[in-house]
C-alpha cells in the first residue's frame, strides 16, 4: 500500500497540486488572511455575542463604525484575493508583479455591476425593495464571498496573459538608466491597455447580450453549485478523509486540501454571515453547513486528525518514556490547534496502528456534526472567522454559541475514546522496546 501511494497515487496528486494555477491560488489566497483576520475581530465588536454589551455598543454609537472596519477588510476578501493570486502568478514568473496585481483589481472592477437594483431599509434592514435603482457605485456584495470564484478567475487570467506579454516581449522598453520603477510602469502599459480593452469587451457582451455581468453569471451557474456540492457529502468527504489521508504519507494535506476548498469555504463563510447578520441563519434560509468556520473548529481543531486524544492518553495513559515525553511537550502546542510534533514525533506519519483513529476522527467528528447542525442540535456557523490558531471552545463559543463550544467538548472527549485502545497498543510496543534496550545496556529503566 504504501508504495503503491507513493508511486502511483501522490505524484498526479502534487503534480496537479504544484501547477501554477494552484500554486498562484495557495499563494495568493495567504495575502488576504491577515485582514481577514482583523476585519473579524471588528465583525465580532459590531456583533457581540452577549447581547447587553452588543446593545450597550450600539446605543453609543460603536457598532457601525466597527461594521466600517469590517467593511474595509473581511467584507472585500474577493478583492484582496484577486491581487493576491494575479501577484503570485507573475511573480512565480520572475517579473514584477505589483502592476499585474493592481491590473487584476482593476479588471475586477470593469466585471463588476454598476447599479444596485435592491435597496435596504437603513432603519429596518430586514426589509428591501426593488422599486429604487442606485446607478455608478460597486456593490460591495461583488467584493466579498459572492465574488471569490470570480476573483480566482480573474487572477489566473490576468497572471497568466500578463506573463505571456512580458515572456514575448511585447512591452515598452526604456533605456537603462530610467529609474526602475518608471520602467516598470510603462513595462506594464501594452500588457495593462489589451487586458482593459478585454475586459471591457467582456463587460459589454454579458450587459448587451445577456443582460447581466459575469460576476453575476459565474456566481449563479459556476459558484453557487459548487458552494452546493462543497455542503454535501463529497464536501464532506474532501475535508475530514483527504487531509488526514495526504498527512499519513508526510504530505501537508491540510494546506493543500485548503488551497483548493479555501475559497468555496470561505464564500460559504460570507453566505452565513449575511444571514446572521440579518437574523435570518437557518438552513431553511439557505445557511451552509460546511464552512471554513466547520473545517476550523472539527475537523481540524487541536491539529489534522484532531490528536488531542491522543495526547491525552500520551499524559494520562502513557508508560513509554517516548510517549510521556512527546505528551508534555504537544500539550501546549495542541491547544493553539498545532500537531507536528505529534505527527512526526510519535509518530503518526507512516504509523499503520495509529493510522486508524487518525483517520477515524476526523470523519467521525464531520459526519456528527454534520447531522448536529442539520438536525438543529446546534446552530449552522454564523459566518466570524477566527484565526486558526483559537483555542477550542473559545473558537465554537465565537462562530457559533455555547451550544457549539459544548458541542466541542464533547466532540474532543469522543477523540480519547477512539484514540486510547489503539495508542495503548502502541505504547505498550515502545514500552517493551525500551525494556529490552535498557536490558541489554544493563539499565534499570524508571516505573
Amino acid at each position: 500500500m504504501n508504495t503503491f501511494i507513493n508511486e502511483k497515487l501522490l505524484p498526479p496528486v502534487m503534480k496537479f497540486v504544484n501547477t501554477r494555477p494552484m500554486t498562484a491560488i495557495k499563494n495568493g489566497m495567504l495575502y488576504p488572511i491577515p485582514f481577514i483576520i482583523i476585519g473579524a475581530i471588528f465583525l465580532i465588536l459590531g456583533n457581540f455575542p452577549y447581547q447587553p454589551i452588543a446593545d450597550y455598543l450600539t446605543k453609543i454609537g460603536l457598532s457601525p463604525i466597527f461594521a466600517q472596519a469590517y467593511n474595509g477588510s473581511f467584507a472585500v476578501m474577493a478583492l484582496l484575493s484577486v491581487f493576491g493570486i494575479a501577484y503570485s502568478w507573475v511573480h512565480n514568473e520572475g517579473y514584477e508583479a505589483v502592476s499585474a496585481g493592481l491590473l487584476a483589481v482593476i479588471v475586477d472592477f470593469i466585471l463588476q455591476p454598476n447599479v444596485i437594483t435592491t435597496v435596504t431599509n437603513i432603519a429596518d434592514p430586514t426589509k428591501t425593495s426593488t422599486k429604487f435603482m442606485v446607478s455608478n457605485v460597486i456593490d460591495k456584495t461583488w467584493l466579498g464571498g459572492k465574488g471569490m470564484l470570480m476573483a480566482i478567475i480573474v487572477g489566473l487570467l490576468v497572471g497568466w496573459s500578463y506573463s505571456w506579454f512580458l515572456k514575448k516581449g511585447i512591452t515598452i522598453k526604456l533605456p537603462e538608466q530610467v529609474p526602475a520603477n518608471v520602467s516598470a510602469s510603462f513595462t506594464a502599459l501594452i500588457p495593462a491597455a489589451a487586458i482593459i480593452v478585454a475586459a471591457t469587451v467582456i463587460y459589454g457582451i454579458f450587459s448587451l447580450g445577456l443582460n447581466t455581468t459575469i460576476v453575476e453569471w459565474i456566481y449563479a451557474v459556476i459558484q453557487t453549485p459548487l458552494q452546493k456540492v462543497t455542503d454535501g457529502p463529497v464536501g464532506l468527504i474532501v475535508i475530514t478523509f483527504l487531509p488526514v489521508f495526504l498527512w499519513f504519507f508526510g504530505v501537508h494535506g491540510s494546506s493543500i486540501i485548503g488551497g483548493v476548498m479555501g475559497p468555496l469555504l470561505l464564500a460559504n463563510n460570507a453566505d452565513n454571515l449575511v444571514l446572521y447578520k440579518a437574523g435570518k441563519l437557518s438552513l431553511d434560509n439557505g445557511a451552509h453547513i460546511i464552512t471554513q468556520s466547520f473545517m476550523d473548529q472539527f475537523i481540524t481543531v487541536t491539529g489534522a486528525g484532531v490528536t488531542i486524544g491522543l495526547v491525552v492518553f500520551m499524559l494520562l495513559g502513557a508508560k513509554s518514556a517516548q510517549m510521556k515525553t512527546l505528551g508534555k511537550l504537544e500539550i501546549g502546542p495542541a491547544l493553539f490547534n498545532i500537531n507536528e510534533p505529534a505527527l512526526f514525533g510519535v509518530p503518526i506519519v507512516l504509523n499503520p496502528l495509529l493510522a486508524v483513529p487518525f483517520i477515524l476522527t476526523p470523519v467521525a467528528i464531520g459526519v456528527l456534526s454534520y447531522l448536529a447542525i442539520l438536525f438543529g442540535i446546534i446552530p449552522p456557523m454564523n459566518g466570524s472567522f477566527v484565526p486558526w490558531t483559537t483555542p477550542a471552545v473559545i473558537s465554537g463559543l465565537i462562530v457559533g454559541g455555547w451550544k457549539t463550544a459544548l458541542w466541542q467538548i464533547l466532540m474532543l472527549a469522543m477523540t480519547v475514546a477512539i484514540y486510547w485502545p489503539f495508542a495503548r497498543k502502541y505504547d505498550r510496543t515502545l514500552y517493551q522496546q525500551e525494556l529490552d534496550n535498557a536490558a541489554a545496556e544493563g539499565i534499570t529503566p524508571e516505573a
